[in-house]
């Protein structure tokens, strides 16, 4: 019995020692905000009218194009730089500074971009709703903002404020929405601005009490911060673009008489991005215990690991496409107003995102084993190959549907041939490396 007791509790620190700190805290995080984001676009798209609805749905894609493609990078620099400093005992303050600057300067720039843009914007995918313009500059600042302070707390190991930060935006920009629909407000606009303001007011509210967090040490040169930043940024940018493609595809395709195919089709992407807030929303429970389902930490705990996280994600992507044929247009209708695509196009749609969650898995994998060219290269395959397809093809709904399916099974292929070249190397990374690109990568819906 004594022996049993034994073998279990070094069982248990062999588990624990596996994970990063904060997996449990960081994954509640997740799931919390996946659901309240959720929550959020339902009531949104609900409350506009067609044209407004479509403005918003575009407004999302993009601000989630730009806002995470240019700044999770930046936070997962700042995280592993920040580490490294502390495993060092020299502080990081001077490193971060030096973040805040080249942070701030791509912002500006991106604002300048915003503001040169906004007529072609406004008059192409925002519905001559100017608002969007202050928006998206806002939303800009706050994103900036949002990921620099998540890469301090994660290089600090400050894994819980970190996961109330997640949280915190998600739900503050839901109580936000719900009070507006309460106060009448139907613009599309001022919705959109609930995305800026969210992490304005999270932020204070999460960092309350991280006193001390930036010790002064040595000065930090910009190569500090550059170990695989550009190809992060390219894979982050790329990535993004392909998760939202449909939604951007279908704004920028469509013609004045597509206008109700446009508006439905915004309720009918959320309704099939299910499997991917499924997958957002497992991570609480998948973080702490991937570990534990790779195994007794043998030498090849990663790829156990890695396969027991494939075969999750496969059965939730099969789910999430026979789901929303059988079930999805039911469900559309409950959920939203408007709802008006057939099952199959549906389920088609499903597919990509199922397969999207899969190339995402191969990704972090890649990614933990050190390959981040290889890693944007796939991103941007995948992207061309999309935007090729719906070039091609004929029909709104069909050329998005499909660009964003065949793209996406571009990247898992080469994601896939990419994780074997590198099997060799499995052997001496860990599971935890597996867990914290996991960490790095909150899927927004």
């Amino acid at each position: 019995m004594v022996r049993m007791k034994k073998k279990i509790t070094a069982g248990a620190a062999k588990v624990k020692s596996a994970v990063p700190g904060g997996a449990a805290s960081i994954g509640l995080g997740i799931a919390i905000a996946s659901i309240a984001s959720y929550i959020f676009v339902v009531i949104t798209l609900n409350t506009l009218d067609s044209g407004a609805k479509a403005a918003f749905s575009a407004f999302w894609a993009v601000i989630f194009v730009v806002g995470p493609g240019f700044f999770l990078p930046m936070e997962q620099e700042v995280g592993r730089a920040v580490a490294h400093r502390r495993a060092q005992g020299d502080g990081s303050r001077p490193l971060v500074a030096k973040a805040f600057k080249l942070g701030a300067g791509l912002t500006v720039l991106l604002i300048i971009a915003t503001i040169a843009l906004s007529p072609l914007l406004s008059k192409e995918i925002y519905d001559g709703d100017e608002f969007f313009t202050v928006a998206l500059a806002v939303s800009l600042v706050s994103f900036f903002l949002l990921h620099l302070s998540r890469g301090v707390l994660a290089g600090e190991g400050r894994f819980r404020p970190y996961a109330e930060i997640i949280a915190i935006d998600a739900v503050v920009r839901l109580v936000m929405a719900i009070g507006l629909v309460l106060a009448g407000v139907t613009s599309a606009g001022i919705f959109a601005l609930c995305i800026g303001l969210a992490p304005l007011v999270a932020l204070p509210f999460a960092l309350r009490g991280q006193r001390q967090i930036l010790q002064p040490g040595t000065d930090a040169p910009f190569v500090e911060l550059s170990k695989n930043l550009g190809w992060l940024l390219a894979g982050s940018v790329f990535m993004q673009a392909l998760a939202y493609s449909p939604l951007l595809g279908v704004n920028l395709l469509g013609g004045p008489e597509d206008e109700l195919i446009v508006a439905g089709f915004a309720s009918a992407f959320f309704i099939a991005r299910l499997p991917i807030l499924a997958f957002g929303a497992i991570q609480g429970v998948l973080l702490p215990k991937l570990a534990g389902l790779a195994g007794s930490g043998q030498k090849d705990e990663f790829k156990s690991g890695l396969e027991k996280l494939l075969a999750l994600v496969v059965g939730i992507a099969i789910l999430g496409t026979v789901g929303a044929f059988v079930l999805g247009p039911t469900v559309g209708k409950i959920l939203f107003k408007d709802f008006t695509m057939s099952a199959n196009g549906l389920a088609l749609l499903a597919a990509g995102s199922g397969v999207f969650i899969i190339a995402l898995t191969l990704a972090q994998a890649l990614m933990a084993l050190g390959g981040h060219r290889m890693t944007a290269i796939a991103w941007c395959l995948g992207l061309l190959t999309a935007i090729g397809c719906m070039a091609l093809i004929g029909g709104l709904e069909a050329r998005v549907d499909f660009g964003f399916l065949i793209g996406s099974a571009l990247v898992t292929v080469v994601m896939f041939v990419a994780v074997l070249r590198r099997r060799s190397q499995m052997d001496d990374v860990g599971v935890g490396a597996l867990v914290e690109a996991i960490e790095h990568e909150p899927i927004d819906i």
